[in-house]
């Protein structure tokens, strides 16, 4: 095996050969050539999940410094800067007002800006042009799950991602469990035959809600879904995409394989007490997946006030049973003992050290096929269909065409477009179609 090349010729490698050499950046140039080992970071996405992931960057063990930020409201990037400066992370930022970027197409100014690293923590149906944007521009890239809401994303992500390979990028998906070792060491004896041959799974994200912003005076529709938009199927995805992706990828990366079909089954009954002038996307779903060797993972997701709460995966063998956050029952009974990280840290930790010792790993794949997992029951559940992945992948409706022109003022898609009693449409079962 041959010695893989110190973190500052691996930089410098990487980011000429994806970018070519007028886009080769000065750190690559200079910085490394003078001793530095700083990995440069922008920020494209400044919610919660976004300034946490920053955060993380800065708690790693790297010589890291944020260089510029995005976001589609001047007030998120203003309080991303502010609470990222405080104590001692105030020295790892480097920030000044030209690069602070507002918009809908502010991510490109802010990938321009000479930096190794990307993160994008955006609403999910933004995603797909900015990963490509920021593959295009040879960043390496941390992107939050899921990485889009339709199957023209998804596809338009996985072609980005092959690109990627070809420039050698590294590409991590904030899919943190694949990074906590109670459930790698679990999966790992799964895999291992400690239950047997896997019969069926359970997965859960059950909850009891999530926040809702208040239109203000003036907004434009645009602006008032941009920012509400857990609530809007196309930039959100529904919960089944933008929580419960990370059950159904462990249930997914327990055996393997992706379904290859789906049915299931759900409403929008009680989220904001029922008023389809707020909110589009259902409050319950239940799936029955399909895996190619015929077994069944089924799955519940739900925001319901006072119902029973459980986000977890519970996995059936011939030999036993196991739940992959750290336990096997039967006759090969076991219980992680090891220290159980925080994953959101640790993938972190994970992607500055291995950009320190010069190495790689591409997250995109996995990353995209669980988001259309994900997909796949959203849409078997609004059209009460069986729902085929090939098919859905290759003919599935597309959320928000003209998603790349969108700026504040741009009328909202139909698909989220309000009737003129101010209602959203919410998808009706069997009357649905999941296809263009």
């Amino acid at each position: 095996m041959q010695t893989p090349p110190d973190r500052r010729s691996f930089l410098k490698t990487t980011t000429a050969a994806a970018a070519g050499a007028a886009l080769t950046s000065t750190i690559a140039k200079t910085a490394h050539a003078a001793g530095s080992d700083e990995i440069r970071f922008v920020l494209v996405g400044c919610g919660g999940r976004g300034t946490g992931a920053a955060a993380q960057i800065f708690n790693s063990k790297g010589n890291v410094k944020l260089v510029a930020v995005a976001d589609a409201f001047a007030k998120n990037a203003e309080n991303a800067i502010k609470a990222l400066s405080r104590g001692e992370n105030k020295s790892k930022i480097d920030v000044p007002p030209e690069r602070v970027f507002v918009g809908l197409d502010a991510y490109k100014a802010a990938i321009d800006v000479d930096a190794d690293l990307v993160i994008i923590a955006t609403p999910p149906g933004y995603k797909p042009q900015q990963f490509e944007y920021a593959v295009n521009k040879g960043r390496h890239i941390f992107m939050e799950k899921p990485v889009a809401t339709d199957a023209v994303g998804v596809r338009r992500v996985l072609a980005s991602v092959e690109e990627s390979k070809k420039k050698n990028l590294m590409v991590a998906i904030g899919l943190q469990r694949r990074h906590e070792p109670q459930y790698m060491e679990t999966i790992e004896r799964i895999h291992g035959g400690a239950i047997g041959d896997v019969l069926s799974q359970q997965v859960y994200w059950n909850g009891g809600g999530i926040w809702y912003r208040n239109r203000n005076e003036g907004q434009t529709e645009m602006e008032f879904q941009t920012n509400n938009w857990y609530h809007f199927n196309w930039v959100c995805g529904d919960q089944i995409c933008e929580q419960h992706i990370h059950n159904l990828d462990v249930g997914c990366w327990v055996k393997g394989m992706y379904p290859v079909e789906c049915n299931g089954m759900g409403a929008n009954s009680q989220r904001m007490g029922g008023d389809a002038t707020k909110s589009q996307i259902f409050d319950h779903t239940f799936c029955e997946y399909t895996f190619p060797d015929g077994t069944k993972m089924f799955s519940q997701g739900r925001h319901l006030s006072g119902g029973w709460n459980h986000v977890g995966e519970f996995v059936q063998g011939t030999k036993g049973t196991a739940d992959p956050s750290g336990e096997i029952f039967g006759e090969n009974a076991w219980k992680f003992a090891g220290e159980r990280l925080n994953g959101h840290q640790q993938e972190q930790h994970d992607l500055i050290e291995a950009l320190m010792r010069g190495e790689i790993y591409n997250e995109g794949e996995y990353g995209a096929h669980s988001t259309f997992t994900a997909i796949l029951g959203r849409e078997a559940c609004y059209s009460g269909k069986i729902v085929k992945w090939d098919e859905l992948l290759e003919t599935g409706r597309e959320l928000a065409p003209g998603i790349d022109s969108f700026t504040m003022q741009s009328e909202v898609p139909a698909s989220a477009r309000p009737g003129e009693n101010g209602m959203y449409p919410i998808p009706v079962p069997g009357k649905y179609s999941p296809f263009a």
